[in-house]
């Protein structure tokens, strides 16, 4: 049954190239279209997708990795607090190698920190409960996707009590970015693969704006080979119809108004804020902040860090790599200086950052 389903996966993806030349034909000019997705970008170096596509039809990787993109400041703070004596630092996998200013979280650990890798924000409440004498910090970063369970976590520290967890908040929204690049002439953008796991929390409905005011194609793909190819023709048929509106390819996990749940408890625990992107820099209402009634969960608050710039190293790119204005194969770092084993920069750390996918992949 296994070989039947990717030998009929195999003939899909090649009846859509084949549809996709034949759609690229028509085109008056060369077409970019831009995923801000992490886990489309490694699936799009991973399966060779951009081999399959004729020449005037291009992908460019954009801000799709919430690790990526989170600043040096914020990783400087998350240092300031591992280093503090009687604090637990918890956090995903993939924020222990993000260079900081001077350092790294695994540095650190390595050095005495108390850093802990957990699977999910509950794992860090109990870490507290665990431990009532010490503070235990998340570090809270992520899109919508990982957002909700984090908003969990803070309620369910509110309920049992608990004084002695916080988050520091690094928590950011898709749609805000997307406006800001497609406003860019250099990018040229004339449509987007949307975010999937994003949108099964945010819904094919957060984009309408975005395609009535910037009149783009907007599409909401799936991850499989399959999905990804069927996510460029359907943006290839609204170029060439000149229509610009919200498409669910992802339908078996998409809906258009999301998941009603998902949405009730950000509402509950977070509210927009200004957030700063790397390599996008302070974007209005593009951030989620804890509010005012749970802000005794708040690590930036209740440890009254301020707001840290970082240094980040002068000869990294990631900043235009995640603008979508330069490939990791251009980066004179990259696969020298720069390897996922020694970082220079964040887009080479995470799972879904572009480096990494075409570090792995792409070679």
């Amino acid at each position: 049954m296994k070989f039947q389903d990717e030998f009929r996966d195999r003939k899909l993806v090649e009846i859509m190239g084949d549809n996709i030349r034949r759609m690229a034909r028509q085109l008056r000019r060369p077409v970019n279209f831009m995923e801000v997705c992490g886990t489309h970008t490694m699936s799009i170096y991973q399966y060779g997708i951009r081999s399959l596509l004729p020449d005037n039809v291009h992908l460019v990787s954009g801000p799709g990795c919430p690790v990526c993109v989170t600043p040096v400041g914020y990783v400087d703070n998350a240092l300031s607090c591992a280093v503090e004596p009687g604090n637990i630092v918890a956090t995903f996998g993939d924020m222990l190698r993000v260079p900081g200013s001077s350092s790294s979280l695994m540095e650190q650990r390595a050095l005495g920190a108390d850093v802990r890798i957990v699977y999910s924000p509950l794992d860090a409440v109990a870490l507290a409960a665990g431990n009532p004498s010490r503070r235990v910090i998340f570090l809270g970063v992520g899109f919508e996707t990982t957002a909700p369970a984090v908003a969990a976590s803070i309620l369910e520290a509110a309920r049992q009590g608990l004084d002695n967890y916080f988050v520091l908040s690094s928590h950011k929204t898709m749609p805000k970015p997307m406006e800001i690049l497609t406003a860019d002439p250099e990018l040229n953008l004339a449509g987007y693969l949307c975010p999937a796991h994003v949108s099964t929390v945010i819904g094919g409905k957060a984009y309408s704006e975005l395609a009535q005011r910037f009149h783009i194609p907007c599409v909401v793909t799936g991850f499989e080979p399959a999905d990804v190819m069927q996510g460029i023709e359907m943006l290839l048929g609204q170029v060439l119809k000149a229509e610009s509106r919200v498409e669910i390819q992802y339908c078996r996990a998409v809906t258009w108004d999301g998941n009603p749940k998902a949405q009730a408890i950000l509402e509950r625990v977070f509210s927009p804020g200004d957030a700063e992107w790397r390599g996008l820099g302070v974007l209005p209402d593009s951030g989620l902040n804890i509010r005012e009634g749970l802000s005794m969960f708040d690590a930036a608050k209740v440890l009254d860090l301020p707001e840290v710039a970082g240094i980040e190293h002068t000869a990294c790119r990631c900043g235009e790599v995640l603008r979508g204005k330069l490939a990791p194969f251009d980066c004179q770092l990259f696969g020298t200086a720069c390897t996922p084993e020694e970082p220079v920069g964040s887009c080479m750390v995470s799972s879904e950052g572009t480096c990494a996918a075409a570090y792995k992949y792409g070679r």
